[in-house]
């Protein structure tokens, strides 16, 4: 019997592929509890105010938010210092990066992606029949060269996940302040900063860029610091002509109420932000220093997240055998590497002691002999 076909290019997208759940893995392996770390999710959760404060509204729950997100708006408007009408909300970041490719990108049109990066950009550039043009990165890091060169009169969007998801590396201020300057201006540069607030290395403001640039959105998460993944909310910035033109294919009610409290109250919890902050110093201080003696190549971060190099040999099971789920960074292209979220100092401990049972596998030293430097 003949189906309905499906529109040009959706062909081309893979069907998403779930990870196993909790349940199932503690079923396969025998486990108790699992610690996921495979996700870049906070794993000291989020301000305790949240529930507070949702169990307090409940009577509200009945009721259609609202659409304007009109007190949040407010609120990110004066600690950013830009006008309500720069702002545009969205169902996390992924609804956001799909509304600028949906209001923006055309058939045949084509989309520039550093690779590897966050996949989403493919896929919407996919859905919207374009083309992707992915550059590999340089030094692990978005070669802004090599994308200057490649821009044609087809291109339409440049996606720079800044910091980059998986490698955690930044692009320095100069560095992007020159690119962003040499980019025609009739291409779209979307600049995703869900992990902006963990960047280590010397930064600057980029929401001034906005104020220079017509053709730049800043995306922002309370996903990752606020540790709001589940509400699922997110902001874009950029100037109030190209919200506008977002705002068109936007749903008019996608961001719910119980997700707007929460970022509205979580945004006054400095001692929990303070607190996310300081495990997840800790947490990759730990890993450099272990990392060095065990010998596993690893790459700096400026987010949640660390990459990891174990070698050709698969290690997904062995931290499962252990009751802990990484991300196998082969699905990026990065045949033995492994990213792991920052957990709790005592979830990396766990983690670190995996990755000497891997080294004594590979190398035949005892995971005492780590400890005592020999």
């Amino acid at each position: 019997m003949p189906m309905v076909r499906e529109r040009s290019g959706v062909d081309k997208i893979a069907p998403y592929q779930a990870a196993k759940s909790l349940e199932s893995i503690k079923r396969e392996y025998g486990l108790s509890q699992v610690i996921k770390l495979a996700g870049n999710e906070n794993r000291m959760g989020c301000s305790a105010r949240v529930g507070e404060v949702l169990n307090q509204l409940n009577s509200q729950f009945a009721f259609y938010p609202d659409p304007n997100c009109t007190i949040l708006r407010e609120r990110l408007s004066t600690l950013h210092h830009v006008s309500s009408e720069n702002l545009i909300f969205g169902n996390g970041s992924f609804e956001l990066i799909s509304l600028a490719a949906h209001a923006f990108l055309g058939e045949g049109e084509e989309s520039v992606i550093p690779d590897p990066s966050f996949g989403w950009y493919r896929n919407v550039t996919l859905q919207m029949n374009g083309t992707p043009v992915m550059v590999p990165l340089k030094d692990f890091t978005i070669d802004t060269g090599r994308i200057l060169e490649i821009i044609s009169e087809r291109t339409k969007i440049i996606w720079i996940c800044n910091p980059n998801n998986p490698t955690g590396t930044i692009l320095a201020e100069d560095q992007l302040n020159d690119f962003i300057n040499r980019v025609p201006k009739h291409v779209l540069i979307v600049l995703d900063e869900a992990y902006i607030d963990f960047t280590e290395e010397p930064y600057f403001n980029t929401i001034d860029l906005i104020k220079e640039h017509k053709n730049i959105i800043l995306l922002r998460t309370f996903s990752k610091l606020y540790g709001l993944a589940s509400f699922r909310i997110g902001y874009g910035i950029g100037d109030k002509e190209l919200i506008e033109r977002i705002n068109r294919v936007r749903s008019p009610i996608n961001v719910n109420f119980s997700a707007q409290k929460a970022a509205e109250v979580s945004l006054d919890d400095e001692a929990f932000k303070n607190s996310v902050l300081d495990n997840n110093r800790k947490g990759l201080n730990l890993y450099y220093t272990e990392l060095e003696k065990l010998g596993f190549p690893y790459i700096r971060s400026n987010g949640n997240f660390l990459l990891i190099q174990t070698g050709k040999e698969p290690v997904d099971n062995t931290f499962l055998q252990n009751g802990i789920i990484v991300r196998n960074a082969g699905e990026f292209g990065l045949d033995g590497w492994i990213r792991v979220s920052v957990g709790t100092y005592e979830e990396n401990e766990k983690v670190i002691e995996v990755l000497k049972t891997i080294a004594e596998r590979q190398t035949g030293r005892r995971k005492n002999d780590y400890e005592t430097g020999i």
